[in-house]
């Protein structure tokens, strides 16, 4: 990978493809400033040398995300690179039977963090002319028919993909880029958990994902914005 360099902030460190791609970031000689709710395992990284800086907090606060922002940019230098991991899912079962259809909750975790956090970073980029954010999507917000039995998850992640590509052609222009990477099933504990009976070899290793991350932050990915990279694997 070419011109990998600079401070790259993770938000969602402390979960498992969060972790695995402050790892991979930082063997590719970035320096991480890890966000995510305040837990052991996001003081963890600090201590294990995962990442040179970390911050508990609720990325879903635009003001306390801006301080982070400001903080990071004091101790660390200015942010080049974004990895917007934080998100979430809650299982409602097809939409017509669901007592509480999730979208309210969904639509916080997965849209509140894109919007926020890009309201957050995008400033500082645009006034220096460059940088470059990835966010996480999934496959079903642009294949919603993928999406059966989760269908305002599915609506959530559609709705952070079109911020993905709007907020991309709004600062292009600037010499920032905005892409997202779209999973498909994620090989974690908890979805082996979850999906006991599934293969999860068909799966996508968070190490593959972080793989591509790492890519559209660098400068080997510099004409590629708004683009919406599917990471499908077999499942």
């Amino acid at each position: 990978m070419s011109d990998v360099s600079g401070v790259v902030l993770v938000t969602g460190a402390a979960g498992a493809l969060g972790g695995v791609v402050c790892d991979t970031l930082t063997a590719a000689g970035l320096t991480i400033a890890a966000l995510d709710l305040p837990s052991p395992h996001l003081d963890q990284l600090v201590a294990s040398g995962r990442a040179a800086f970390a911050l508990g907090l609720d990325v879903t606060d635009l003001g306390a995300l801006r301080d982070a922002v400001a903080t990071i940019e004091t101790n660390l230098g200015p942010i080049t690179g974004a990895a917007l991991i934080a998100g979430g899912f809650v299982y409602t079962g097809p939409l017509h039977l669901a007592e509480d259809d999730g979208a309210a909750a969904m639509f916080h975790m997965n849209v509140d963090t894109v919007s926020r956090g890009l309201r957050a970073l995008l400033p500082g980029m645009v006034s220096r002319g460059g940088g470059s954010v990835v966010i996480i999507g999934a496959r079903p917000g642009q294949r919603p028919w993928t999406g059966v039995g989760m269908a305002s998850y599915t609506a959530s992640k559609a709705a952070a993909l079109a911020l993905v590509q709007a907020t991309a052609a709004e600062v292009l222009e600037s010499g920032v880029r905005v892409n997202a990477v779209l999973p498909s099933t994620i090989d974690t504990p908890r979805n082996r958990q979850d999906m006991p009976q599934a293969d999860p070899r068909r799966w996508v290793s968070p190490e593959s994902i972080a793989g591509v991350i790492q890519f559209l932050l660098s400068d080997a990915a510099r004409d590629i914005s708004g683009a919406l990279v599917p990471v499908y694997a077999r499942a």
